[in-house]
């Protein structure tokens, strides 16, 4: 079975993150620069996006039921 378009697009998006933060120390990756999130905090909304879409939605299961809390949308302070 062919993988569907959308999975290679996640699959390269990722390895791209992976690449392009690959140097960022611990520190940095929670430092937040005014007006913009920490890349920590952006990562993880991105997670909990992914869980939303693929794993809730699709698969009707949550794996980290506390990820929305943490990192999804509204206020980030």
């Amino acid at each position: 079975m062919p993988i569907h378009p959308l999975v290679t697009q996640l699959r390269f998006a990722r390895s791209e993150f992976v690449r392009c933060l690959k140097d960022v120390s611990p520190e940095d990756a929670i430092r937040r620069v005014i007006p913009m999130n920490c890349i920590s905090w952006i990562l993880g909304h991105l997670a909990n996006q992914e869980q939303a879409y693929w794993v809730l939605l699709a698969q009707e299961r949550t794996i980290l039921p506390d990820l929305n809390d943490l990192v999804g949308p509204g206020d980030n302070d």
